[in-house]
């Protein structure tokens, strides 16, 4: 695995699928959602792009409203597809962008996380996977991903080494803007 550097100017985010029906089935859901709302303030504070998706929103419901408010509906995409690049327009919706490095993160794992994962590995992305930004029904199916997506090279780190990864240097407003939400 070769080593990463996350640096704002080539990042993008992408949330998936933390929703109303979905979220509250999620093992551990408490603190996905709450890393969930960091890495929003996050991208927000560093100018990140952030990508957020919902799986068939019509049956599943729309992003849970804490987080739901925190983004703009522009960049919000419908899909039915488990891997989002399987989703007709995902692949412009996304590349628009114009980065070519991913934190990825949401639900489920082992599932549309996972598949995302490695379709953005195919399209020479460098992808790194917030270990306590994402969850599972079960949290056997969320390890096993996280070990799988490690092992395939996605870098797996939990939330506070993404974020300090891209704040870099303490004393920043972007530090003290964002310090509050890790005490």
């Amino acid at each position: 695995m070769n080593p990463q550097i996350l640096r704002p100017k080539n990042t993008v985010m992408l949330m998936i699928d933390v929703q109303e029906k979905l979220l509250p089935a999620i093992y551990g859901k408490e603190s996905v959602e709450l890393n969930a709302k960091k890495l929003i303030k996050a991208s927000q504070a560093m100018e990140i792009p952030l990508k957020v998706t919902e799986q068939y929103p019509k049956g599943l419901g729309t992003t849970v409203p804490g987080l739901a408010e925190e983004i703009s509906p522009d960049d919000v995409f419908e899909k039915k597809a488990f891997g989002c690049f399987d989703e007709e327009g995902f692949d412009d919706f996304f590349r628009c962008t114009r980065r070519n490095q991913v934190v990825l993160f949401g639900i489920e794992s082992h599932i549309c996380v996972h598949t995302t994962a490695m379709q953005l590995l195919e399209r020479d992305f460098e992808v790194t996977v917030v270990a306590d930004g994402c969850g599972s029904r079960e949290n056997g199916n969320h390890e096993i991903a996280l070990r799988n997506m490690s092992a395939c090279g996605v870098h797996v780190l939990p939330i506070e080494s993404v974020v300090y990864q891209l704040i870099k240097v303490s004393g920043t407003p972007e530090f003290k803007q964002l310090l509050p939400l890790f005490k």
